[in-house]
């Protein structure tokens, strides 16, 4: 027994071995064409892109166990469009919205209400529906100070790999004036690794423009939802999601069509190309919903 395990360690740490990461990279015009089929999916402008994820959604409180609160599944919408600076050159923006639904992960029906279970009050669940959420800046292949910009991927094979931490730390758009003082800053840390066929991007074809399906590894920790009305009770919440990119929407599974066409139909297709609108997110969704239903005239009922 102990000979057949040293063998077959041996024969996975060769394989590892042989599977060992290589660190890829590209700078200038080229990586700004890496960068553009890693956002969008394409070179080309104007071609729609759906991003799937489906995962789960735990709790951590200390002194208790991890509780599974909730399943999601949402979508993405994009497009990207040319644009041109006078001193960066040519460039790209993506412009998309997305949503996603919480349901309850014994009857995989959607929530619209929740019993929460550490205060026991019942609360209603406002779905994320952010749109839009475009690229703050768009994307040269020189940085403001005129520099080539740089893209790196890790390659595996005939994989690669894009993988990115996002740190977020920010005045919480639900505070007031004096956030410094008393605390309650937004803090959270979004994880992608995302997962490309390497034959898209190492000596890819350039007159293909289109890279094929991708991968998406989605995990998000961050603190409690607005609507659960946690107020200031110590606890993360943590998602783990995982999905794929696509450019055909009928790969999509059919109980997310459903749901955008009966709850936000608005989201079958992008913002246009030279949206200029500020960024959404469950925060100030949240607080827009509860400004207009506090604005509702007396004797009306909010929708």
């Amino acid at each position: 027994m102990a000979l057949r395990s040293n063998l077959f360690l041996a024969a996975w740490l060769a394989t590892a071995a042989s599977a060992q990461a290589e660190t890829i990279a590209r700078t200038g015009a080229d990586a700004l064409t890496w960068r553009m089929k890693m956002t969008c999916g394409t070179t080309e402008a104007g071609v729609v892109r759906y991003g799937y994820w489906e995962g789960r959604l735990y709790s951590r409180v200390p002194g208790e166990r991890d509780r599974h609160l909730f399943d999601v599944y949402g979508v993405n919408v994009r497009q990207c469009g040319h644009v041109t600076d006078p001193a960066r050159g040519e460039g790209f923006r993506s412009v998309s919205r997305e949503i996603m639904v919480y349901v309850d992960p014994q009857t995989g029906a959607i929530l619209d209400r929740w019993k929460n279970p550490w205060t026991g009050e019942e609360v209603e669940v406002i779905h994320a529906a952010n749109d839009p959420v475009n690229m703050r800046e768009p994307a040269f292949a020189l940085d403001k100070d005129g520099r080539p910009v740089s893209a790196e991927l890790r390659h595996y094979e005939d994989t690669v790999v894009s993988s990115s931490e996002v740190p977020l730390f920010y005045t919480n758009p639900l505070g007031g004036a004096y956030q410094d003082y008393v605390g309650g800053q937004y803090h959270a840390m979004e994880i992608f690794n995302t997962f490309y066929r390497a034959a898209d991007f190492v000596d890819a074809d350039p007159r293909r423009p289109r890279i094929a399906d991708s991968r998406l590894s989605w995990q998000r920790i961050s603190g409690w939802l607005p609507w659960m009305k946690m107020g200031d009770r110590p606890g993360l919440m943590i998602f783990n999601a995982t999905g794929y990119s696509t450019f055909d929407a009928v790969r999509l599974p059919p109980k997310l069509w459903q749901t955008v066409d009966a709850r936000f139909p608005a989201y079958r297709s992008p913002p246009p190309v030279d949206d200029a609108r500020p960024n959404e997110t469950s925060w100030t969704v949240f607080r827009k919903t509860m400004e207009q239903r506090t604005a509702q005239p007396a004797g009306t009922t909010p929708r």
